[in-house]
């Protein structure tokens, strides 16, 4: 992770009015022109480095440096001012040097990436120094009016206690990109899109962000061009806020990330499951039934609450937030809508949270249909909110509580975050079909070696080859219009000739005919089963 720093680099530098006048020349170290400035020092003194701190920028004419046969004295002068973390020499032609700067000070220059600059005109120091001091102290300043501003609207938000989704919201609008909430599994929880976003911020989410680490509590990773903010202490990190950041982060945007992850945490300090008491009650409730379905005490627990749990029958049920939708979600109200229906339907429910995800678990009379129950439940809560619901079959007796709520979370897992319109307003895992299968195998090592075997020359080749072909992509379009290969070459807006293309190249790479149903039928589950991994990249399949 590169560390967050502002400031006026040199290469802005270079674009003041003075600076042009003076003629600038960069003659060594150019690479290194981004760096950002702290102040600006004139000296002639040889022992410059021992002056100068951390970003400082040096203006000289030369006339204290080694003589220019002096090579071993003049790398000494570069590789002190290198030690000391120095922006960058600048020297004024003329007194010392008429034309070119010596060689060895040229070479050290460069072997360190220090930027060295010359000056072809005469010009007053006082007034380069001026004038890069000035905008370097507007800098701040903009930079504390700004901080000022994020301060204000963070307290705002506090005062009159906002929610996640208005945490989040509030970051979006001022970082104009996009904002990602994950937990500490790297599943994202919540997640806006950015204004001039196209899609795709979340492929392979879970795979990418692993790879990501931040060494105190805010780091950049260049590579994804993500500023990412550590939720939690670092002892109890319960997830991360990522905010896309394609250039280097002014401080202004740290200051967003860092008062958000504080408002976040605060939120989660004063209500920890980000419900009312009943919920945290349901949520004891819940986490006794599936834990000891027989204690004493559970039941007469669930008993005071409302809750039968002799003789009855149960089903587990997530309710979820859809990832991008474009309006996304606010749990506390998704969850008031739900206990509103189960009152409606006279269907005695806990209702809980967990990790961004709504558990409810219904109990029904043993001669009731609980499966119809917990559709019309669904159907009045999609009536209000763009959500994923996922049931687990329903079980006869309170032995099998623990089975229902998990099969629940795996089939959430499973099911498409876009909704299409064959889709069922309840997910179950007879409807997942192949999917359900993989989300129940879930992290099984022979699962994950056998999407290695079948995909890791492909996923190599895309790695290798940048953005200028996508062979997982055009796979994936193959296997997801087995009917006709033309379809499948629009869906990615190629040629025909240019798809036939990819799949002979996919058939040289894998040494296998895209032809035969084996083939085919093995490359899809295991396109699939990278999918629900978070392992792939390309476009997410539909």
């Amino acid at each position: 992770m590169a560390e967050v720093t502002p400031g006026v680099t040199l290469q802005e530098a270079l674009g003041l009015p003075t600076f042009r006048r003076a003629v600038p020349a960069v003659v060594a170290g150019a690479a290194g022109l981004d760096r950002p400035i702290r102040w600006v020092h004139a000296t002639e003194r040889l022992d410059a480095g021992e002056l100068l701190r951390a970003g400082d920028l040096l203006l000289t004419m030369g006339t204290g440096l080694p003589a220019d046969d002096d090579s071993a004295g003049l790398a000494a002068f570069a590789e002190g001012l290198v030690d000391v973390g120095a922006v960058g020499i600048v020297v004024e032609l003329g007194r010392r040097w008429a034309a070119d700067l010596p060689p060895a000070l040229v070479e050290a220059c460069e072997r360190h990436g220090l930027p060295l600059v010359a000056l072809g005109q005469e010009t007053r120091f006082a007034a380069l120094a001026q004038e890069i001091g000035e905008r370097v102290v507007d800098r701040q300043l903009s930079e504390l009016r700004e901080a000022q501003r994020v301060h204000e609207t963070f307290t705002e938000l506090s005062n009159s206690g906002a929610g996640p989704v208005e945490i989040l919201q509030a970051v979006q609008r001022m970082a104009a990109g996009p904002v990602v909430v994950e937990n500490a599994q790297h599943r994202p929880l919540d997640y806006f899109a950015g204004p001039d976003e196209a899609g795709g911020f979340l492929d392979g989410w879970p795979a990418r962000s692993r790879r990501v680490e931040v060494a105190g509590r805010t780091g950049w990773d260049a590579g994804n061009g993500w500023l990412v903010t550590r939720l939690g202490t670092a002892d109890q990190v319960w997830g991360r806020l990522v905010i896309g950041s394609p250039t280097p982060p002014s401080q202004r945007l740290v200051a967003v990330a860092e008062r958000a992850a504080a408002a976040l945490a605060l939120h989660r300090l004063h209500d920890r499951d980000r419900g009312t008491l009943m919920r945290r009650t349901h949520l004891e409730l819940l986490s006794g039934l599936t834990d000891d379905p027989d204690s004493d005490e559970v039941l007469g627990r669930c008993e005071l609450a409302g809750f039968p749990v002799r003789r009855r029958a149960f089903a587990g049920l997530v309710v979820r937030p859809r990832i991008g939708s474009s309006a996304p979600a606010d749990l506390d109200e998704v969850a008031a809508t739900v206990v509103r229906a189960a009152h409606g339907l006279r269907l005695p429910a806990l209702v809980c949270e967990v990790e961004r995800d709504l558990r409810v678990l219904v109990s029904a009379a043993p001669t009731a249909d609980a499966a119809d129950l917990v559709d019309r439940l669904a159907g009045r809560v999609l009536a209000h909110h763009d959500v994923v619901l996922a049931a687990g079959r329903v079980v006869p007796d309170r032995a099998g509580i623990a089975r229902t709520v998990t099969e629940a979370g795996q089939v959430a897992d499973a099911a498409p975050q876009v909704r299409r319109e064959q889709d069922p307003d309840v997910h179950r895992l007879a409807d997942l079909h192949l999917r359900g299968l993989l989300a129940l195998l879930g992290e099984d090592d022979r699962l994950r070696l056998f999407v290695d075997r079948e995909l890791s020359a492909l996923q190599q080749h895309d790695r290798a080859d940048g953005a200028r072909t996508d062979l997982l992509a055009a796979l994936r379009a193959l296997v997801l219009h087995p009917a006709s290969k033309t379809e499948a070459a629009a869906s990615l807006h190629l040629s025909r000739a240019a798809f036939y293309d990819r799949l002979a190249r996919i058939e040289a790479i894998l040494d296998a005919d895209l032809d035969d149903p084996d083939v085919r039928v093995s490359l899809h589950v295991a396109l699939l089963a990278a999918e629900l991994s978070g392992t792939t990249s390309g476009r997410e399949a539909k």
